[in-house]
């Protein structure tokens, strides 16, 4: 198979990446570059209002309510793009998660209320699924919200919410029914992460991040209006954010990035008077993982391809997120193969946002590697982990 872009697309590429080269700003870049968690406010509120401004705030999401009306591919490019330019990867849970659901299942009021917020960068989500108890098996959550009126009291608990101490609104996932089988007892809310009975509780992960939260919610209310769609349709509505972007799961963009970045310090490092990139044992490596990167881009080209297909890909989009996941840590892993010695270091994370403190007296490709390689440890769990992939695929594909 021969793939080209065609001179539309390239001409395309060109724009975006020029955009990018002027308008990213240089120090939100590289503070993402380097790993700072959760990112300051005010750097997301910023970059949003620039790519809102150039018209491209969410390009994915339908024309009429500010998306760009590109094609598959052209999408696929602008993240590509997005990544080579080391710009932040913007308002994930906003853009991404809570408002595709929004446009399609919620009411009119909703989607006057917050798409434009959004868009603009002046509202940030957070997601509440995990549980202490429900992680994978979202099935399983406790967190109920009971109807009083004009109103629903939330109790409960919600763990690994990324990003929570920035959010102004969260979207989650309560029980309202328990008398019937647990996914149709299940429903989607939207909260004001403000309300009474909320506490956010942050979790300093491994490399010192400190982008997780525990969320408590005791007597928490809720207005009706502010249900998604039909109580108890929120396994579906999850299940449809979770499909929305079939291809992200894979992480390609992150990984074509990583791998290079491994590439470029190994050009730098030298091994008794020779690059390492030059050495046959680190090439081998590098030709290795090159190899199945490629394949897994083929593989989301594949299905960027299907972009109108109605044929179940669930399967496909459990094998992109197993490889996907496993090439996060092959890539940050050969990243410290590089680096050698010098991945015995910190970086302070600081007391705030977007803060990250690297010894400015190591080369600048060495800030944030470490902390890079140690978070992608959660990759094969997060999202959903490695073992409910392979059983989803061992259902759907092959019918065990």
């Amino acid at each position: 198979m021969r793939f080209d872009y065609s001179k539309e697309d390239e001409e395309f590429r060109r724009e975006v990446r020029q955009f990018f080269r002027e308008h990213a700003p240089a120090d939100i870049s590289r503070k993402w570059r380097v790993g700072a968690h959760p990112p300051a406010r005010d750097d997301i509120r910023r970059w949003q209002r620039i790519l809102y401004e150039r018209g491209w705030g969410a390009p994915h999401w339908p024309v009429e309510h500010g998306g760009t009306g590109w094609s598959a591919l052209r999408k696929h490019i602008f993240m590509e793009e997005l990544y080579n330019a080391d710009a932040m990867d913007y308002g994930w849970q906003s853009t991404q998660m809570v408002a595709p659901v929004i446009i399609a299942f919620g009411s009119d009021w909703q989607r006057e209320r917050f798409l434009g917020p959004i868009l603009r960068g002046d509202e940030f989500w957070c997601q509440g699924f995990s549980e202490p108890n429900a992680g994978s098996d979202l099935a399983g959550l406790k967190t109920t919200a009971v109807l009083d009126g004009d109103e629903y009291i939330i109790n409960g608990q919600k763990i690994w919410t990324s990003d929570a101490t920035i959010a102004d609104w969260g979207f989650f996932l309560v029980k309202t029914d328990t008398t019937v089988k647990p996914q149709r007892g299940i429903s989607f809310l939207l909260v004001k992460m403000d309300t009474p009975g909320i506490t956010v509780r942050p979790i300093v992960s491994i490399e010192g991040g400190k982008g997780l939260n525990e969320v408590f919610l005791e007597n928490v209310r809720v207005p009706k209006a502010h249900l998604v769609g039909e109580a108890g349709m929120g396994w579906t509505y999850a299940k449809y954010l979770l499909e929305k972007e079939r291809t992200a799961s894979a992480f390609l963009y992150f990984n074509k990035r990583e791998l290079q970045r491994a590439k470029d310090i190994a050009a730098q490092e030298l091994v008794d008077g020779v690059r390492l990139i030059d050495t046959p044992a680190f090439a081998r490596k590098v030709a290795d993982i090159e190899a199945d990167l490629m394949a897994l881009e083929w593989s989301v080209l594949r299905i960027l391809a299907e972009e109108k297909s109605e044929r179940n890909l669930d399967a496909v989009v459990s094998a992109l997120k197993i490889s996907g996941s496993e090439m996060q840590q092959r890539v940050t892993q050969l990243q410290m193969d590089a680096l050698g010695p010098r991945v015995m270091r910190f970086d302070d994370h600081g007391e705030g946002h977007g803060d990250l403190v690297v010894d400015e007296s190591w080369p600048d490709y060495v800030g944030g590697r470490t902390s890079g390689y140690l978070i992608a440890r959660a990759s094969t769990i997060y999202g959903g982990a490695r073992e409910v992939q392979k059983n989803i695929i061992a259902k759907l594909a092959f019918g065990l």
